[in-house]
């Protein structure tokens, strides 16, 4: 099995000019319904996370948000409300696509930490984020400290569980350090994330030991099995620990009088279900400490960690720059199979795929 992060052998991909499949991408959104503005936005967060090397989160998700547009699970017209209070900011995203919402909550949450160090911003009835790490990454370019959460459908459960309990729950820190690109830190509470387990399934490949159990709670290495089972936490009870507190401010804290919030148990297979909650922190280094110290400390660690791990060594979020600079340079590298999968998109909605580039 290729990681989704990992490079992907020459002879299973084709190249695409990044700006050719960014003007793709936006006009599929737009012909899904969305307005110019959310189409652009949208597009260039799914195809920036396609050029970090972020594949299970990428390109290879468009077919389904195109159909969840399309069958109303997602609002390709969403009204969105928001109510602000010193500090606080609620979003009820009207089942707005998790991209074009987490990317308005993150700015709104930047706007007002401009003038007070912490933000707090609780968003209700989103989509699926994609990659959080973006998110957090769309502050930190802007000097905030941020970290983002998503709470999910359940698909975590443990060994003899009857079913999953609780969501695998994505969360992403970033931070901004001076004099390179900022640390970017993004995970599932689960040992593997979802879609490495769907990816598996569609290329009819098996996944890991110690990855998923079906669903009678027993491990299983057949994808398919997993797709109808659920995710191990990693670490065991840690991770299911660490999915409650995501559960706690992302869901809990987050959470409207009168509207569920614990949906019915669901499968890996579900999909990137609409209708969720999300949690936004930013803090303002100038005003939450000291600028100039915080801006020291950041500099003297993160050196550290580089020294003394020697050429290998790496902070989180360095390796994807690399890729996505890469990627703008020498064209975007997509594999084969979901290639076809983007050309019957494309043809679908009326928008053909452009070519590909020539090798090298």
């Amino acid at each position: 099995m290729i990681p989704a992060t990992a490079p992907v052998p020459g002879d299973d991909v084709q190249r695409f000019d990044s700006a050719a499949l960014l003007d793709w991408t936006r006009a599929v959104m737009s012909r899904s319904g969305l307005a110019a503005a959310d189409a652009t936005l949208a597009a260039d967060l799914i195809v920036e996370t396609e050029l970090r090397g972020v594949r299970t989160h990428g390109l290879i998700r468009l077919p389904t948000y195109v159909d969840k547009l399309a069958s109303g699970e997602y609002n390709p017209t969403p009204q969105m409300r928001w109510s602000r209070r010193p500090g606080v900011i609620h979003l009820d995203a009207d089942e707005a696509m998790g991209q074009i919402a987490a990317a308005r909550a993150i700015d709104a949450a930047c706007e007002m930490a401009a003038a007070q160090p912490s933000v707090l911003c609780f968003g209700t009835r989103l989509g699926h984020l994609g990659a959080v790490g973006g998110f957090a990454l769309r502050a930190a370019r802007r000097g905030f400290f941020a970290v983002v959460l998503q709470r999910t459908p359940p698909m975590m459960g443990l060994p003899g569980y009857r079913g999953p309990v609780i969501g695998n729950s994505p969360l992403a820190f970033a931070s901004p350090v001076p004099g390179s690109a900022p640390i970017v830190f993004d995970m599932a509470c689960s040992v593997a994330a979802r879609g490495h387990v769907l990816m598996a399934r569609q290329n009819g490949e098996p996944i890991p030991a110690g990855w998923a159990l079906d669903r009678h709670g027993e491990p299983t290495i057949d994808a398919d099995e997993a797709a109808g089972g659920m995710l191990l936490p990693m670490g065991g009870h840690k991770g299911l620990g660490l999915a409650m507190m995501v559960e706690c401010l992302a869901g809990s804290l987050a959470a409207v009088a009168g509207r569920p919030v614990a949906p019915a148990p669901s499968t890996l297979g579900a999909g990137a279900s609409g209708g969720q909650n999300a949690f936004f922190w930013v803090v303002n280094p100038a005003l939450a400490g000291d600028a100039d110290g915080f801006a020291a400390s950041m500099l003297a660690w993160t050196t550290h960690v580089r020294e003394a791990g020697g050429p290998a060594a790496r902070l989180p979020g360095e390796r994807a720059e690399r890729q996505a600079r890469d990627a703008r340079a020498h064209g975007v590298a997509i594999r084969r199979d979901v290639v076809s999968a983007l050309r019957a998109l494309g043809e679908r909605v009326g928008v053909g795929m452009p070519a590909a580039r020539d090798r090298g």
